[in-house]
């Protein structure tokens, strides 16, 4: 079994993917890669995700691709950037959205840690990527791994909110028991697509009138 540096909650009930063939491949891979290539996040975050948001304390899910592919940028949570890091254009527009439904002013960090502690799993399809070439980790077996998440979540929690934005995550809707859970979709928040129906969304105050309705805090955006 791979060892994995991991929340404790997380790490307990994702052992049978740990235990499996795939991800020992999938690991052998990684590691592989880490020692050849230039690869991001940086390999102590590739599970910051589930590391800054524990399995007892997740309400929220928003789903992203693959990690960004520019230095400094990835740090394991999808959509956030380390402080002092510009604001990519995806995450600049997720600020805008808040701001239009909130009135709440645009953070002059892009580090979204702050969300995570709260109970958000902000989590990419694939934990890994080249720098410089977007998808190049595209299936190794990320997409197992996390599908898995996505239906642990689904099966074993209740009246959690899961944000789909834009085409590929959409298609884990199907993963998502729609009974005991909020399913959000919208295109996404990148500047190809934010005016095919991210902006507008009111993806922020749903979000938080579902979690008050199910008495959970409702997030600080």
């Amino acid at each position: 079994m791979a060892d994995v540096k991991i929340e404790a909650g997380w790490k307990e009930k994702l052992k049978t993917q740990f235990e499996s063939d795939y991800f020992e491949n999938l690991i052998r891979f990684v590691k592989d890669e880490y020692a050849s290539q230039t690869i991001y996040p940086p390999g102590n975050l590739m599970f910051n995700a589930f590391n800054a948001c524990p399995w007892d304390k997740t309400k929220v899910v928003i789903l992203g691709q693959d990690p960004y592919i520019n230095p400094n940028q990835a740090m394991g949570l999808s959509f956030s950037v380390p402080e002092g890091i510009s604001k990519p254009p995806s995450l600049l527009n997720i600020f805008k959205e808040i701001k239009k439904e909130t009135g709440q002013e645009i953070p002059v960090s892009g580090n979204l840690t702050r969300w995570a502690n709260q109970g958000i799993l902000l989590l990419n399809s694939v934990l890994t990527v080249r720098a410089g070439l977007s998808n190049s980790h595209q299936g190794k077996g990320w997409e197992i791994f996390t599908d898995s998440v996505i239906q642990l979540i689904s099966s074993e929690k209740s009246n959690i909110v899961f944000l789909l934005w834009g085409a590929p995550a959409r298609k884990k809707a199907g993963l998502i028991d729609q009974q005991k859970h909020l399913i959000l979709e919208s295109a996404h928040p990148s500047p190809m697509s934010v005016e095919r129906g991210f902006f507008g969304n009111g993806h922020f105050v749903k979000c938080n009138e579902y979690l008050i309705s199910k008495q959970e805090n409702p997030i600080i955006w």
